[in-house]
C-alpha cells in the first residue's frame, strides 16, 4: 500500500519459536493456542494464503489484520479485510495494523508484522521532507529577509 510505513517484521521471532518447538523446549500446546475470537476473525475477515502451517502442515495459513488507532474509537481492535485497509488509510490520519497468521486446523498463530497506515504518510514528498517542513522553511526564509531589511 502506498501509505504503509514503519514496518516491523517478526519472521526472526517466528523462526526462534519454531526452533524452540523442534528442539523440544516448548510444547505444541504452548504455540497452538489461538483464541476462539481469533479463529472467528480468521474465518470471517481473514485472507487465505497458499503457505502451509509450519506445525500441522495440513492446512493453509490465514492472515488476519487488526487495526488500532485513536481516530478509530470503538472500532479499534477489530479485524478488517485487506480490501478495507486502503479505504481506511485514505479517510483516517494514522492507525496501526497488526497482521497475525492463523491455522484453523491446529490453532497455530503468530504475529507476522505490524505497520502504520493513514493519510499522514501521503504528506511526505519523494525527497523525504513533509509539506509542513517545507512551509516552515519558507516561513524562516521570509523572516530572515525581513530581519535583514
Amino acid at each position: 500500500m502506498r501509505t504503509q510505513r514503519q514496518v516491523v517484521d517478526y519472521s526472526l521471532q517466528k523462526r526462534a519459536v519454531l526452533r524452540e518447538l523442534l528442539a523440544g523446549r516448548v510444547g505444541t500446546y504452548d504455540v497452538c493456542d489461538a483464541s476462539p475470537y481469533l479463529k472467528n476473525a480468521a474465518r470471517f475477515h481473514g485472507e487465505p494464503t497458499d503457505r502451509r502451517c509450519p506445525i500441522c502442515r495440513s492446512e493453509n495459513l490465514t492472515l488476519v489484520h487488526y487495526i488500532y488507532g485513536d481516530e478509530l474509537k470503538q472500532s479499534a481492535g477489530q479485524a478488517r479485510t485487506l480490501t478495507e485497509l486502503p479505504v481506511l488509510a485514505m479517510t483516517l490520519r494514522e492507525f496501526q495494523v497488526f497482521v497475525v497468521e492463523v491455522c484453523l486446523g491446529c490453532d497455530w498463530n503468530h504475529l507476522v508484522e505490524q505497520y502504520l497506515l493513514g493519510r499522514d504518510g501521503l504528506s511526505s514528498d519523494s525527497d523525504g521532507t513533509s509539506e509542513q517542513d517545507a512551509a516552515g522553511a519558507e516561513g524562516a526564509g521570509r523572516r530572515r529577509r525581513e530581519a535583514q531589511r
